[in-house]
């Protein structure tokens, strides 16, 4: 009995360590798992694969076809005339009860205005706008899975922050119990401090719920199982590169070189333009080699074997003579529509880089004035700590100094970690 127990035990002590099972991630890593895990990624490469799948049609434009039919057929009362019959030949005419025919037939494509290369080459340029919006794609991809880490290490460190000043603050409360049971402290000061302390409880739970969110938020993207706790780099604020150096102009040049959708639209261009020669073929007429083989019989009257043929054959739509070619009309507004496509994505682009190049620079600019605002509330602790202690400042002052201090200290991780995200946000925009 004992034994079972036991095992009960290391059972359900097993099962809670797998349900709180730890991962430590870097940045990169977690980006790696996204792009690994995104259900958007694998529609994109099903999209791939369905642009490569008409290529293979395209190609099977060039290739003969080959068609085999037969036909066994029950004749009700045919009426028989054999002209070659000599006449006044006696009898009557044989009768035909049945009949069976067999065809088989083949055709080479010679000539089709050039349709068919048009079509191979212009599915060809299909694939490979679709595979640069997959890239376009997985940089997106990554610059959320960057979103979803900067939110998650900054609630971390928050919690750390708020950890640490709660358990100062409850020690603080313990002395002002002592001070106060030995009439030193009056209950006034002892309650506001108590506040004091409920305040930064409140504040930590608030950080560690935005926290399981934000881990619930990243288990999902990641494709991780959603009771794994994700832990964030320590170090990732300090990998923070100093875009300064780069102007705007190179973010720009990198825009117009990398962007994957930029590229995307020029595969897209190439192929609407051969789409447009392709509709103008349609003017010329189809040359094909063709042949074939036929076996007929029906009985008591013909037999006919061996009738194989060969030929050219021609085929030409007359009406495209007073029909307007509608086919083109349509070409040559994708081909259209697709210009300014380019040219509006390109719009959006000067736009996102300059804007992103903005953002980072006054994300920059931040980190230096809240580093300098959390020197002067640590400082400005201190002084009225020292203040307090010889009664020259009051509860109040002491807990508003301490409240500066949090906040100041918290603001300081946040603007880095912004600013490390601004940056990652810039790259993505530049197509980098």
């Amino acid at each position: 009995m004992k034994k079972n127990k036991l095992g009960l035990f290391l059972l359900l002590g097993a099962a809670l360590l797998s349900a709180q099972e730890k991962r430590m991630l870097t940045l990169d890593e977690a980006v790696a798992l996204g792009i690994q895990n995104s259900k958007n990624l694998q529609i994109d490469q099903q999209k791939i694969l369905d642009a490569l799948a008409n290529v293979v049609d395209a190609k099977n434009g060039m290739l003969p076809t080959l068609k085999v039919s037969g036909s066994a057929l029950a004749l009700a009362n045919a009426n028989v005339d054999l002209k070659m019959l000599p006449s006044g030949q006696g009898g009557g005419a044989p009768k035909a009860h049945s009949a069976f025919f067999g065809n088989v037939s083949a055709s080479l494509p010679l000539f089709a205005g050039g349709r068919v290369q048009y079509g191979i080459q212009s599915a060809k340029f299909l694939v490979e706008a679709a595979k640069l919006s997959t890239q376009n794609d997985q940089m997106a991809m990554a610059y959320t899975v960057s979103q979803a880490y900067n939110n998650l290490f900054k609630a971390h460190q928050a919690i750390k922050v708020l950890e640490e000043n709660l358990m100062a603050s409850k020690k603080r409360d313990e002395s002002f119990q002592k001070l106060e049971n030995n009439g030193i402290v009056a209950k006034n000061d002892r309650l506001k401090a108590n506040l004091q302390t409920s305040d930064v409880e409140l504040q930590l739970l608030d950080a560690q719920n935005s926290a399981s969110i934000a881990n619930i938020n990243m288990d999902l993207m990641l494709g991780l199982p959603e009771t794994t706790m994700i832990e964030t780099d320590p170090n990732y604020i300090t990998a923070l590169a100093d875009p300064d150096s780069k102007t705007i102009t190179y973010y720009m040049e990198q825009a117009t070189s990398n962007r994957r959708d930029l590229q995307a639209f020029d595969y897209q261009k190439k192929a609407a333009a051969l789409g447009t020669k392709a509709a103008k073929a349609e003017h010329w007429p189809s040359i094909a080699l063709t042949g074939g083989y036929i076996a007929a019989d029906v009985p008591n009257i013909l037999t006919v074997t061996n009738a194989a043929n060969i030929g050219i054959g021609v085929q030409y739509n007359v009406d495209n003579l007073w029909k307007k070619n509608s086919s083109l009309l349509k070409a040559q507004s994708k081909e259209r529509q697709i210009e300014l496509g380019q040219e509006l994505l390109y719009d959006q682009i000067k736009l996102e880089v300059n804007r992103d190049f903005q953002n980072s620079q006054f994300a920059q600019k931040r980190i230096g004035v809240y580093e300098k605002a959390a020197a002067q509330a640590n400082e400005n602790y201190r002084v009225v700590n020292n203040k307090y202690n010889n009664g020259l400042a009051t509860i109040t002052e002491l807990l508003d100094a301490d409240t500066a201090q949090i906040s100041a200290n918290v603001n300081v991780i946040n603007a880095k970690a912004d600013a490390m995200l601004a940056y990652r946000k810039l790259l993505q925009s530049s197509g980098l």
